[in-house]
């Protein structure tokens, strides 16, 4: 083990209260692209805002379009070590929440129970209609939109259909944002894992964390801007690192 990932055991070890936060970089070691990285969805193509979607049966129908392409990589998609790794330090107790900016769904296939997984920017493993809040399966809808083409509406009400994740425009969740605020005072240390930290509100919570008198670690392939206010930082492999300071293969 190395003086970093020792440090970070220390860290773990020492603290009574952990707050573990997670962005796209680490589902990415699970082959899933992020959005904002050079060469990631973003720098393809534009996203569409929800307004838009609202307004528009083609912007919908495109959309849907870009979430069914995406359906296979989504679908094969497996947790990774450093997802394992948080599922640890949730099962030792430590851990009460882990607040993600990722859509996948991971951190629950890992083994979390998905009432201590925060998910601020929704899930894409669903949809639900935008009126009535009805479920629906993506495998279910991708099969009627190869057949008809037409973005989805709901069977009960008419609504508009939409995948259960937060779209640019659209609000945060705010039970979930009072959720993570509350999980974020009670931590006396923070780990931020593959997130660049720079989408707000979400990236706000590390650095409440550390106003709060918590502990942060930063791990993260690139720089971050809060580089400067952790204590801790490391730009290396999300799930060996973790993994190696957790315990887990």
């Amino acid at each position: 083990m190395d003086d970093a990932v020792a440090a970070l055991r220390r860290l773990i070890e020492d603290a009574h209260r952990v707050v573990v936060f997670t962005g796209a970089g680490i589902s990415t070691e699970s082959g899933i692209p992020d959005f904002r990285s050079p060469g990631g969805i973003w720098t393809r193509q534009n996203p569409i805002y929800f307004d838009k979607f609202l307004a528009s049966e083609d912007a919908r129908r495109e959309t849907w379009r870009r979430r069914f392409e995406m359906e296979p990589v989504l679908r094969t998609a497996r947790p990774n070590r450093g997802h394992v790794a948080v599922a640890a330090l949730v099962a030792t107790g430590r851990v009460d929440a882990v607040i993600t900016q990722n859509i996948d769904g991971l951190h629950q296939a890992s083994g979390i129970p998905a009432r201590q997984v925060i998910e601020l920017h929704g899930n894409t493993t669903y949809a639900t209609c935008l009126d009535c809040t009805a479920r629906y399966e993506i495998a279910d809808l991708a099969a009627a939109f190869a057949a008809d083409g037409r973005a989805p509406r709901c069977a009960h009400c008419a609504g508009l259909v939409k995948t259960a994740t937060v779209s640019f425009g659209q609000a945060m969740p705010a039970a979930a944002m009072v959720r993570a605020e509350e999980a974020v005072l009670e931590a006396d240390l923070c780990l931020a894992i593959g997130s660049s930290l720079v989408v707000y509100p979400a990236a706000g919570f590390p650095r409440l964390a550390k106003r709060n008198g918590a502990r942060l670690v930063i791990l993260n392939r690139e720089e971050t801007e809060l580089d400067p206010l952790a204590d801790l930082v490391l730009h290396r492999s999300i799930g060996e690192t973790l993994g190696a300071a957790v315990g887990v293969q």
